[in-house]
C-alpha cells in the first residue's frame, strides 16, 4: 500500500479539477488569440502602439482649469510610432516567446491535474511538471519583457532626442521575480519531499 493508492479524490474534487482544466485551456487560447493579434499590428506596417515607462520624466498634460496645461511627471506612456524592422521583430519574439511560455506551463498544470484526478500526487512525473512549469513561467517572463523593453527603447528613440528623455532601459522589477521564484521552490521542495516519504512508505510495506 502507497500514499498514492490510498488517496481516492471525491467526485467533486475531480468536477473542480477538470473545471481547472478548462480554464487553463481557456487562458491559454485567450494568450494566442492576443498575441496573434499583436503580432499582426507590428508585422501590418505602419504606426504601432507600444508602451514605454519612463523615470521621472517632466512632462504637460491638459488636466487644469479649463484644460490648462499642468506640469506633470510621467511614468508610463503609450507611443503610436513606426520602429526599425530589428526592433518589430523584438516584439515578434517577444509574443512568441509569451505563447510558448503559457503553453507550456499550462499543458504541465493539465497534464498534473490528470495525475491527481487519478490519485497519484507524487512521484518524480508530478515533481517534474511542477518544477517545468515554475521555471517555465519565471524565464518566460523575464524573457517576454526583455524583448518588450527593446521594442519600447526604439519606439522611444523615433519620436524623441533620445538623450534628453529618460525612460527605463531595462525594466524588470525584481521583487515580484523573488516573490514567484520563492513560491516555485516552495511547491517544488514540497512534491520532493511527498515523493520521498512516498518511497519511504513503500518500503516499510
Amino acid at each position: 500500500m502507497t500514499l498514492a493508492s490510498d488517496f481516492r479524490p471525491s467526485r467533486s474534487d475531480r468536477i473542480a479539477l477538470w473545471l481547472f482544466v478548462a480554464v487553463g485551456a481557456a487562458i491559454a487560447v485567450a494568450v494566442t488569440v492576443g498575441a496573434a493579434l499583436r503580432i499582426g499590428e507590428l508585422l501590418g506596417g505602419g504606426p504601432v502602439r507600444i508602451a514605454a515607462e519612463f523615470i521621472d520624466q517632466r512632462a504637460t498634460a491638459p488636466i487644469g482649469p479649463a484644460g490648462a496645461d499642468v506640469d506633470v511627471l510621467l511614468d508610463r506612456a503609450v507611443l503610436r510610432t513606426e520602429v526599425p524592422p530589428i526592433a518589430t521583430w523584438s516584439g515578434v519574439i517577444g509574443q512568441l516567446i509569451l505563447v510558448i511560455a503559457f503553453a507550456t506551463v499550462i499543458l504541465c498544470l493539465i497534464l498534473l491535474s490528470r495525475r491527481l484526478a487519478r490519485g497519484r500526487i507524487f512521484g518524480r512525473s508530478s515533481t517534474a511538471l511542477v518544477a517545468t512549469a515554475g521555471l517555465t513561467g519565471l524565464i518566460g517572463a523575464a524573457a517576454t519583457r526583455f524583448f518588450d523593453n527593446m521594442l519600447a527603447n526604439a519606439a522611444v528613440a523615433q519620436v524623441s532626442d533620445y538623450g534628453d528623455v529618460r525612460n527605463a532601459v531595462l525594466s524588470i522589477e525584481p521583487f515580484p521575480f523573488i516573490v514567484a521564484a520563492f513560491a516555485v521552490a516552495i511547491v517544488c521542495t514540497v512534491f520532493v519531499i511527498g515523493e520521498r516519504l512516498e518511497r519511504e512508505t513503500e518500503g516499510l510495506v
